[in-house]
């Protein structure tokens, strides 16, 4: 019996402007799968944490996307999978990415590696899609590639992995959870043309930013007038963490992915931890649980080790 170990990194969605299409692959945290074939068909489902998630594949994340993966597969197959997550669900951290680009990676690597890495993160979507009711690349594509991703389309599925610069990323997690498919209901249905010309000038400037090395410029495009504004009224505090953090010598940041987590990119590890400092102080001030990171990007995107 093939035996795989696959850490898969959490992910920061969105990248403040790019709703849906940008995303980044963080080192810290991850989540563990251990992964094997078994002797006869089908998908099995074990958890080793403490967040009671489904064992039936049809209702799991990691379940939807090997079920996937096995109708494009030639033969039938089986595939037990042993979860650790570190990263908690309803996060904004890509926790339901995680298991289910990993999940499909750790499957992959057992069948002799038949499917690319786009079509893993086609599988890994439909994931996403029991997870928000939303089929999106965003968490998927960096799990998977590493680094900075651009999803330039899903219909056809076209990922543009960019260059950036070295940076580093302060987290704070409110322990409260923000589910992506309710963090999608209140959007706005119809944005302002004024708005959407500066939203794209932000995207543009982000990408540009990051191709560039220039971290002023990313600084500069981290701004979103569309989703933000909504979303920021679920997270307690959310306008004073950002406004210490830019205090603080961040570049910028906003909401990670759907929320409740916020992210800010700054230019050396001293500034980073002076934002850490700043954002419990906000999240203490609330009266609330969190947890905070500091961390860099993850350039590899999922790790697969043999056992």
């Amino acid at each position: 019996m093939k035996k795989v170990l696959v850490r898969c990194p959490a992910t920061v969605a969105n990248l403040v402007c790019g709703f849906d299409i940008l995303g980044m692959a963080l080192n810290e945290p991850f989540d563990e799968i251990e992964a094997s074939l078994l002797d006869h068909p089908g998908i099995r489902i074990f958890h080793d944490d403490e967040f009671n998630l489904p064992a039936d594949p049809q209702q799991n994340v990691a379940g939807a996307a090997l079920l996937a993966l096995s109708e494009a597969y030639e033969k039938p197959i089986g595939i037990g999978l042993r979860i650790k997550k570190k990263i908690k669900p309803g996060s904004g951290l890509g926790s339901s990415a995680a298991s289910a680009a990993g999940a499909v990676a750790a499957a992959n690597h057992l069948l002799g590696n038949p499917f690319s890495k786009d079509q893993l993160v086609g599988f890994a979507m439909y994931g996403e899609k029991l997870a928000s009711g939303v089929k999106h690349a965003d968490n998927i594509a960096p799990c998977i590639y590493g680094g900075v991703t651009l999803i330039r389309s899903i219909f056809p599925l076209d990922i543009v992995e960019l260059s950036y610069p070295p940076v580093f990323i302060t987290i704070v997690h409110p322990q409260i959870e923000v589910k992506t498919s309710d963090a999608r209901q209140i959007l706005r249905k119809e944005v302002q043309l004024r708005d959407a010309i500066r939203q794209w000038g932000n995207i543009a400037g982000l990408v540009s930013g990051f191709m560039k090395k220039d971290t002023a410029l990313i600084g500069r495009s981290l701004e979103d007038v569309i989703i933000e504004p909504v979303r920021s009224i679920l997270i307690p505090g959310f306008d004073e963490i950002k406004e210490k953090s830019r205090k603080a010598g961040a570049l910028g940041g906003g909401i990670s992915g759907s929320g409740p987590s916020v992210f800010m990119l700054s230019e050396n590890e001293k500034t980073a931890r002076n934002i850490e400092t700043q954002m419990k102080s906000v999240c203490s001030k609330y009266e609330m649980q969190f947890q905070t990171y500091v961390t860099t990007i993850n350039t590899a995107g999922i790790r697969l080790m043999e056992i």
